[in-house]
């Protein structure tokens, strides 16, 4: 089939984007829609997900929610069982939830590293298999987790969320292993440094952005918006022949030292 800028376009396609009801993750469903998909607005507040789907639907984006902990497997198997009856097939996987915790290595509270990696690594493996499980009945899907540059590069601090999301990194490339001949086309996009909720602090501390700023190629940090882009590639038609890769969008931050 010959290329057209059609093959960028998701109509007709239902994209289910973790922890979208704020953030990065709402931001990809606004870009998700534009593009043509519905979008399925997931958080584990039932209230706050309908908020956000009315307001899409508001702004001329087809939206549903599907209420569910991504630490709570047989909770999301069901959501994801009951949304595959009701609504129609998944066609598009984004694992967005994450969280961050922040202190030194020796004093990382067990608690804490093990809440990380449940939501961060864990949250990623259980969606992607219960969702993939219908994608290979149908021998075709796309999932996009969403990496960071903490996949490559480490600070101090935040140790295991770097840790978490190399390993994300890794099991992106495991999905490509184990599910291409199925069809799937499983890909990370790694966003560097963003002005979200998550990184208020970052952002109002003077001394970091300057910091980031003389460390970034682009000399500024992302606006969210700016992901949607590779978020509809890698979601759309365009990228079938892409498997396993990590798209970093970072203003350039991992490719100069």
């Amino acid at each position: 089939m010959s290329f057209t800028t059609t093959s960028f376009q998701l109509d007709g396609r239902r994209a289910l984007i973790t922890g979208s009801s704020r953030g990065i993750g709402l931001e990809l469903a606004r870009g998700l829609g534009a593009a043509g998909a519905t979008v399925v607005i997931n958080d584990r507040n039932a209230e706050k997900a309908k908020a956000v789907a009315a307001q899409l639907r508001e702004a001329g984006i087809n939206a549903e929610t599907a209420i569910f902990d991504v630490t709570n497997p047989e909770q999301l198997q069901a959501a994801i069982d009951n949304l595959e009856a009701q609504n129609g097939a998944i066609d598009i996987l984004v694992n967005n939830a994450g969280i961050q915790k922040r202190a030194p290595l020796e004093d990382f509270c067990a608690s804490d590293w093990h809440a990380l990696m449940r939501v961060n690594l864990d949250g990623v493996f259980h969606t992607s298999q219960a969702v993939a499980r219908h994608m290979i009945k149908r021998q075709r899907g796309k999932i996009i987790n969403i990496c960071s540059v903490q996949s490559q590069l480490a600070r101090p601090t935040i140790a295991p969320y770097a840790a978490s999301k190399g390993a994300v990194k890794m099991l992106t490339q495991s999905m490509c292993a184990e599910w291409a001949r199925h069809g799937i086309q499983a890909n990370g996009l790694a966003p560097g440094y963003f002005a979200t909720e998550m990184n208020q602090a970052l952002v109002d501390n003077p001394e970091f952005s300057e910091w980031l700023c003389k460390r970034t190629p682009a000399g500024r940090w992302g606006r969210v918006e700016e992901l949607c882009g590779a978020a509809v590639f890698l979601a759309s038609a365009a990228s079938d022949f892409i498997n396993g890769q990590t798209l970093f969008v970072d203003g350039g931050l991992t490719s100069v030292v």
